[in-house]
């Protein structure tokens, strides 16, 4: 199934019924009275969230949606049937957004998880409600308000515990198929990764964590070069950063220069995620000769200055990846029970990441409008060559 973590739809609650004007006209029955019965609510729009759904594809064919109307009322003091509501379902994970307004109007983030994004219209009533001592055949009544309307982006963000960053090539894809059951492709060629991928990483039968591989940025990612803005974000939610280097690049780059291109277009996106804890992986260490690795790990530490954690390990033939897995979940172990523990950290810890959510989506809302921009300085341009055209006559 094709990976589709964004998409635009418009959606139409149901408009109410309107309520009816009837008098009561029955043989036998010298004297009638008004019996008009009230409409229909009209029905709503509601998103769900669900753990069995992976992407947002069917919304990507589908874009408009609309709930059924209420029906009008009858005679008899019939009320019309109410307008069924409508459900759509979403994966965990998915932001709803006011495409109009940019407002947030939900973070579908758990199983179950479900909002209502537009409401249906009310009822209108029907002439029994007007009648009374003075107005004994009433002939008033009300008509059903219409529903509301929305255009909505949903934005998914994949839901992992360790997010992998890196160049194209550094062995990130090659480093979730060992430590876990996800098989994306590998090959010996850049930007073979080109959706997210998750894999649950066991470290015994009792603990696991979920780690996410996304398609290696570039110089530039932060500014929409390659597939880094449209995956960038899928890192927000995580709670570790694997920065994944190739200790062994193929070409005449450094494996310091490498990490440093990633730690910068991290920076552009999202100061706050670059403040995330990040750990150094340097990989491929199989590719270098056993005399030179010493010498050569030093180095990258070195030139980057780095203080935090580093693991040395080799993806491919799961050198060093038992003990790092074991690192990662005993740090989330302990990270969960600190949260627990700590209200004041809860909520710091909360606030941080509404940070990053922000930050992101401004840095992906600032690279939209500049693309639209752009789009229509190219339009105007082409329009002004047509009147720039000197049109010569034959004699």
């Amino acid at each position: 199934m094709k990976f589709v973590d964004e998409a635009t739809i418009a959606v139409e609650a149901g408009k109410g019924g309107d309520g009816c004007v009837s008098f009561r006209r029955e043989k036998f029955i010298e004297k009638g009275g008004p019996d008009g019965g009230d409409g229909g609510h009209g029905g709503s729009i509601w998103v769900r969230a669900d753990e069995n759904v992976n992407t947002l594809i069917d919304y990507r064919y589908t874009r408009r949606y609309k709930a059924p109307n209420g029906e009008p009322g009858k005679g008899r003091d019939m009320t019309g049937r109410q307008g069924e509501d409508t459900t759509l379902v979403v994966p965990v994970g998915t932001t709803i957004i006011d495409a109009d307004t940019e407002e947030v109007l939900a973070d579908l983030r758990e199983h179950e998880d479900i909002v209502k994004v537009v409401q249906g219209g009310h009822r209108g009533v029907g002439n029994t409600r007007f009648k009374s001592s003075t107005n004994r055949a009433p002939r008033q009544f009300t008509k059903g308000t219409l529903g509301e309307s929305r255009n909505l982006r949903l934005e998914l963000k994949v839901l992992a515990d360790v997010g992998l960053l890196g160049l194209p090539n550094a062995g990130k894809s090659t480093l979730i198929r060992a430590v876990s059951a996800a098989k994306p492709k590998v090959a010996d060629y850049p930007f073979t990764t080109l959706v997210p991928n998750l894999g649950v990483v066991r470290v015994d039968d009792m603990r696991s964590f979920v780690m996410a591989d996304i398609p290696g940025l570039i110089s530039g990612a932060s500014e929409g070069a390659g597939l880094g803005i449209r995956f960038l974000k899928h890192l927000v939610r995580t709670r570790v950063l694997l920065h994944v280097v190739d200790l062994f690049p193929f070409d005449e780059s450094t494996p310091a220069g490498n990490a440093r291109i990633i730690a910068d277009e991290l920076m552009q996106f999202s100061p706050a995620l670059e403040q995330r804890e990040r750990w150094l992986v340097l990989n491929k260490i199989d590719m270098v000769p056993e005399e030179e690795r010493q010498a050569r790990i030093d180095s990258v530490i070195a030139e980057l200055e780095w203080s935090g954690p580093v693991y040395v390990i080799s993806a491919l033939s799961k050198t060093g990846t038992d003990a790092l897995m074991r690192d990662l979940m005993n740090w989330l172990e302990a990270d969960r029970e600190a949260l627990a523990g700590d209200e004041d950290l809860r909520e710091a810890d909360q606030a941080h990441r509404d940070l990053v959510e922000q930050e992101a989506r401004e840095r992906i809302q600032m690279l939209h409008d500049q693309r639209r921009k752009n789009r229509r300085k190219d339009e105007d341009d082409d329009d002004d060559d047509d009147h720039d055209v000197e049109i010569i006559y034959a004699p």
